[in-house]
């Protein structure tokens, strides 16, 4: 399996941020690492290695980037309205930086973006705000209410970072357009974000599969399986 190794300087973030990019060719799949994961912990649990089909006969390009949880979300050194805007960089770097690269290489105008734990909410979230760029979305085990890292403080830049408050209000188009999982499991300790977000989901009658697997727990290896029944539904 083709595995290519990249660094830069994000300007967007202020930091310089590192990336994994396996295959050569194939549909753009930008996928997150969960809390405070780097850049190679899906491959280093073995997520990579579960669609490695997928990415050996082309059909895949998957994109494994750092976040910056640590100095964002889970900065509990800086006031709340900091870590948002903190966050705001990591979502520019994505508009400005990264989807446009995906882009690039492969051809293909809107991405899929897909993650596990909290490497779904940062697919989610993105997917919810930027629909026109995003076309497959598979969260696994993800939670989507950002407000358990505020601490009881609120502003526009968490409302919309925060799915479940700006979604409902949100009437882009190509929300329709999208292929939504929304993946957990009947152990999963975020099943009820998810039964959650599929109800908002369906007030708003868009077409989506949340997918509950039974005896199942929050780890890996559901969402091993998991990942590579998901990528098979990209068209």
């Amino acid at each position: 399996m083709t595995e290519n190794y990249h660094r830069w300087h994000s300007p967007n973030t202020n930091t310089d941020l590192e990336m994994l990019v396996f295959g050569t060719r194939g549909y753009p799949v930008i996928l997150f690492p969960t809390t405070k994961g780097r850049y190679y912990q899906n491959k280093d649990f073995r997520l990579i290695e579960s669609v490695r089909w997928f990415v050996d006969n082309g059909l895949v390009k998957i994109y494994c980037p750092d976040t910056i949880d640590d100095r964002s979300w889970y900065n509990k050194g800086i006031h709340p309205a900091d870590r948002a805007k903190t966050y705001e960089g990591y979502d520019r770097m994505l508009v400005n930086e990264l989807i446009p690269w995906a882009v690039h290489e492969t051809g293909v105008s809107r991405v899929a973006v897909a993650g596990c734990s909290f490497g779904g909410y940062h697919a989610a979230n993105f997917a919810f705000k930027h629909p026109e760029k995003v076309k497959h979305l598979f969260s696994m085990g993800g939670a989507f209410n950002i407000k358990m890292f505020t601490d009881g403080y609120y502003d526009d830049t968490i409302f919309y970072n925060n799915p479940v408050d700006f979604l409902p209000g949100n009437n882009h188009s190509d929300l329709w357009k999208m292929n939504i999982i929304l993946g957990t499991s009947e152990h999963d300790i975020c099943k009820g974000y998810n039964i959650e977000l599929s109800n908002i989901l369906k007030r708003k009658n868009i077409k989506h599969w949340l997918d509950i697997r039974p005896f199942a727990n929050h780890d890996w290896p559901i969402w091993r399986e998991m990942f590579p029944h998901y990528l098979s539904t990209i068209r």
